[in-house]
């Protein structure tokens, strides 16, 4: 039977409140500061009840097949009162070996099916999902969730003929993704195959939209599995998908009977961002020095843009330097720099906790016969990243490899030839995902770029991955989405906005306008 709402909530009470008050959640946070998020790595069976069961229950349910649990931490349109749910039964049922699987019932679609009465604004949705998202990580703060768990909208069906009330459920949730990102948390979407799912499905490759980073769908004709004919084999994979099978039915386990849906997950947490995480706090970061000023920033990213707003100056004096690359040199967990003068001087600033810059020390007096220094990550697969260069005379590519101490060995050549007639180097980490690091090349004439997979001593066969006419300051930055693949972003020439192109592994998608006023900004790096 195909879900058309959730039976549980019908005739529930709704609460009237455009944002549920942070005190319908009982219980003390700080006791639950630590644990791992949540659901975490899990594959299994779970299930949800419209209220926490007791904890007596939940011990009790310890014989049953199930190790994770739907809990409704909070929203607007919420049915049922939550007299259990706390920090304290938070922390109680994950030391017991259950998982939480958070979902919060907001504001519903225009043209929901349903008789929910707190709707979206669709003239404001996005802006309206972001303070719903603010409310959402207050809720799953007083409970102990930390960040990175997934918090996962509750969206019930809606008609899908209505285009207007379409396109606020895509924008408020839009809004509800970017929003969690900021905060540090992952998005999850629920929603009938038929309607939410089959229109996320719809707009997953669209150029600017930010989709949920996990699938919950309902399809209750109780096959176990995560795979839907509604969604391609290639969407929310490997690991973010969870799937309803089963609607309201009670069960008894260990005495205790309780009205449950059943849920099967086969959920994964987002893979790391790999580097590029200037701030720390989870995604990729874009650095970049202001050419009027000399004053190097950092712009935040969140896997769904780059903040301007919350940009921070990390240091000046830069304006004479030539080359400026980013790598963690020192191996202390805190990205570093390395700049070179226009005289042929490389410095190395070494980054520290607070975002700032140390004391810098020198690494070569004179270095003005090299060109496209790329930082290139691990290149030799010794422990310690490495820096790439072109001889600016014969054209050969050079591997200085990484040592301990914060300097760099007897350089190593990598590849013969001239590449005089190619730029922009990139550093890409192991773009094709074969152990090794690889490179990215733009062919000058061409404006073609090609990735030159690494084997540890040199390269493979280039291959060629997309075009960038146009297009200035690429620089790899790591898996800014965090969907397992690294991207890279640039820079238009003509009018300064920052773009994203997501790679595939295989090669690079369109690219997607994430920032404007760059056109004072160079390096980036």
């Amino acid at each position: 039977m195909l879900l058309k709402y959730r039976k549980r909530l019908l005739g529930a009470l709704v609460v009237a409140l455009c944002v549920a008050p942070l005190a319908l959640v009982n219980g003390n946070a700080a006791a639950a500061a630590a644990l791992a998020p949540q659901p975490g790595t899990f594959k299994g069976y779970g299930f949800d009840a419209c209220t926490a069961p007791s904890s007596d229950a939940m011990k009790a349910w310890l014989k049953s097949p199930y190790r994770a649990v739907g809990i409704y931490f909070g929203g607007n349109n919420r049915g049922c009162a939550q007299p259990n749910l706390t920090a304290a039964w938070v922390r109680e049922q994950i030391t017991r070996g259950w998982r939480m699987i958070p979902l919060y019932v907001g504001p519903q679609a225009t043209c929901t099916t349903t008789t929910k009465k707190n709707l979206i604004d669709n003239k404001n949705a996005e802006k309206q999902g972001r303070t719903i998202a603010d409310d959402a990580v207050g809720q799953a703060k007083l409970l102990g969730l930390a960040p990175e768990s997934v918090l996962i909208y509750d969206m019930e069906a809606y008609r899908t003929n209505d285009a207007v009330c379409k396109a606020g459920v895509l924008a408020f949730m839009k809004g509800w993704t970017a929003r969690l990102h900021d905060h540090g948390y992952f998005s999850g979407f629920y929603s009938s195959v038929s309607s939410g799912v089959a229109d996320q499905v719809a707009v997953y490759n669209k150029a600017g939209y930010v989709k949920p980073d996990y699938m919950d769908f309902a399809r209750w004709d109780q096959v176990v599995t995560t795979a839907d004919k509604v969604i391609p084999s290639t969407y929310w994979t490997p690991g973010r998908r969870m799937k309803q099978y089963r609607g309201d039915h009670k069960e008894t386990w260990g005495g205790v009977t309780i009205n449950i849906d059943n849920d099967y997950l086969d959920f994964a947490r987002l893979p790391s961002a790999k580097f590029g995480d200037w701030t720390r706090n989870g995604w990729p970061d874009v650095l970049a020095r202001t050419k009027s000023s000399g004053n190097l920033f950092s712009y935040p990213g969140n896997g769904s843009y780059i903040s301007e707003a919350n940009r921070t100056k990390i240091a000046g004096g830069f304006a004479g330097m030539n080359a400026i690359v980013r790598m963690d040199l020192n191996r202390d967990g805190f990205e570093d720099i390395i700049a070179r003068t226009k005289a042929g001087v490389v410095w190395f600033y070494p980054g520290k906790s607070n975002g700032k810059l140390g004391t810098r020390k020198k690494l070569y007096k004179k270095f003005t016969h090299m060109r496209e220094l790329t930082a290139v990550g691990d290149f030799n697969r010794d422990g310690y990243p490495d820096l790439l260069a072109t001889q600016i005379s014969n054209g050969d590519v050079y591997l200085y490899p990484g040592k301990k101490g914060a300097k760099f060995g007897a350089r190593k050549v990598l590849a013969y030839g001239n590449w005089a007639d190619r730029t922009e180097f990139t550093g890409v980490g192991d773009y094709n995902r074969d152990g090794y690091v690889d490179l990215l090349v733009k062919e000058t004439k061409t404006s073609t770029l090609y990735l030159y997979p690494g084997k540890g001593n040199g390269f493979k066969t280039r291959v060629k991955i997309g075009k960038a006419s146009g297009f200035r300051d690429i620089i790899g930055t790591g898996d800014f989405d965090r969907d397992g693949f690294t991207d890279i972003f640039a820079v238009q020439s003509a009018t300064g906005y920052l773009f994203l192109f997501r790679g595939t592994g295989k090669t690079l998608r369109a690219p997607v306008k994430m920032a404007t006023g760059y056109k004072g900004r160079t390096p980036l790096f």
